[in-house]
């Protein structure tokens, strides 16, 4: 009989399951699906040879967490960081680039350099501060209040209509836009602000990295230290209740929290069930993966070299595009996330040929096929696209809730990402986690610090119940037994 169970193995709920087992617990990790990682998996979607990331792939959350830094993840997984972190295309063959480098990024700006510098070198100079800031929950003091004072004055700065004061030339505001519509919504608004914020941040600071292989190698790496400190992995087992689990002290739910109501029913409170359903679930994906004979002729060629193209034109097309999405409906010209791994990555196509991963918001529960729809913004900035496509794979939103039902409605984030449900992840509490059922917990994207491959979910479950379930207050160490090379630099 195991000490702890946990439902899901998604990024989350692996990395809580090598804290505990690192404690020196008997861990069964339970997964529906027959491939552990959750949007850490890749696959030939398309055509043999062509590995595509079924879902997250760049990971500037993954260099800069607590969780994954104590692990060691880079010394088990080579990572490639870009010179280039992300790119946004405009007409007429020019670009605004994110480059690592934050002064050659602020130096192509224009008249808006000294305003970019000005946002982010005060969070560079304190980027642990910031991610420690955003990685814990609100109710939280923060453990370094200038670091927390800095980042929320410019999210108050930036999530307002001030923020037309702030860029005035359309490449930064673009450049800004873009890496805030990652989190969907209107804009502006805090929520996107922050996630912009920080993402630019990751970009300029740690960077954004790419595993090589693709993202199954983080998740991966979670099983091997899972399974070589005693743990247990069972794949293609679906849960629905606790009559499908082996009795277990401790069990955590790496799901979402209509997942949580169903499996624990009338054990829950009326009050905290009610709270569960008050849960607001964000805008669907729409993704495609394409196999290419080549790589995309974006005109420009930064945008060529960045593995991260953020397509909708300018900051207005971008805000419209993402406004119509709020409103329910689908935009004509969407805006587009596109990864273009295979620029860094030869083992990810054939030689001589690319992957391509690319979505757009849409409302929830959205059949939408927008392959063409997503071929055609490429296309605008990149003429004959079209030309290269060897074969893709589409799927709706709809599409995306089925392979994975903690895609509620084929939200990837776990949730809307607001200011209220940031404090609201799934309920107001000092100890989102804990559910009030004895040893159930939940520690998926849906609690505090909310989304992103980084794992601190799972480890501020853990470290809850090694605590509160187990009486430990030692946290064990994460250290790998040994090193692999480190990142490289592209």
């Amino acid at each position: 009989m195991p000490d702890v169970n946990v439902v899901g193995a998604g990024p989350n709920g692996l990395a809580a399951a090598v804290v505990l087992a690192r404690a020196g617990l008997s861990v069964q990790v339970i997964e529906q699906s027959g491939a552990a990682g959750g949007a850490l998996r890749t696959q030939e979607l398309t055509l043999p040879g062509f590995r595509h990331d079924v879902g997250s792939a760049v990971h500037p959350a993954a260099l800069a967490s607590p969780f994954f830094r104590e692990f060691g993840l880079t010394g088990r997984v080579p990572f490639i960081v870009p010179e280039i972190s992300y790119a946004h295309p405009l007409d007429g063959g020019q670009a605004a680039v994110a480059w690592l480098n934050l002064d050659r990024t602020a130096d192509a700006l224009g008249r808006d350099s000294r305003a970019w510098a000005r946002v982010f070198q005060p969070l560079l100079n304190r980027l642990d501060g910031v991610v420690g800031f955003t990685g814990n929950q609100l109710l939280r003091w923060p453990d370094d209040p200038v670091a927390a004072a800095a980042f929320g004055a410019r999210v108050l700065l930036l999530g307002t209509a001030a923020r037309r004061l702030v860029f005035r030339t359309e490449a930064a505001a673009a450049l800004f836009a873009g890496v805030a519509a990652h989190t969907p919504g209107r804009q502006p608004s805090p929520a996107s602000a922050g996630a912009g914020l920080l993402l630019a941040a990751h970009a300029h600071g740690r960077g954004w990295g790419y595993p090589v292989g693709g993202s199954q190698a983080i998740a991966d790496a979670l099983v091997a230290d899972l399974l070589a400190h005693g743990g247990s992995l069972r794949l293609d087992t679906e849960v629905r209740s606790p009559s499908d689990l082996e009795p277990a002290r401790v069990t955590l739910l790496d799901t979402s929290p209509g997942f949580l109501a169903r499996f624990a029913g009338p054990r829950l409170p009326d009050r905290y069930r009610r709270a569960l359903a008050r849960f607001r679930y964000g805008a669907g994906v729409a993704k495609v993966d394409f196999a290419l004979s080549g790589p995309v002729p974006w005109t420009n060629p930064d945008v060529a070299r960045s593995p991260t193209v953020h397509v909708g034109g300018t900051r207005a097309e971008v805000v419209g595009a993402e406004r119509e999405v709020a409103r329910g409906r689908s935009a004509e010209h969407p805006f587009v996330l596109v990864t273009q791994p295979s620029v860094l990555d030869p083992t990810r196509a054939p030689a001589g040929c690319h992957v391509l991963w690319a979505y757009a918001h849409v409302p929830p529960g959205s059949d939408e096929d927008l392959t063409e729809a997503i071929v055609l913004q490429i296309e605008r900035f990149a003429p004959g696209f079209r030309d290269t496509i060897l074969a893709s794979t589409a799927r709706s939103a709809r599409g995306m809730a089925a392979q994975d039902p903690n895609l509620v409605g084929g939200d990837i984030l776990g949730g809307v990402v607001s200011l209220r449900q940031l404090v609201k992840r799934p309920v107001v509490s000092s100890r989102p986690w804990r559910t009030p059922v004895p040893g159930l917990y939940l520690c998926s994207a849906s609690t505090p610090p909310g989304p992103a491959v980084h794992g601190m979910n799972g480890w501020y479950a853990a470290t809850l119940v090694l605590r509160h379930e187990f009486g430990l207050d030692a946290f064990p160490s994460l250290a790998p037994d040994s090193t692999a090379p480190d990142s490289a630099r592209a």
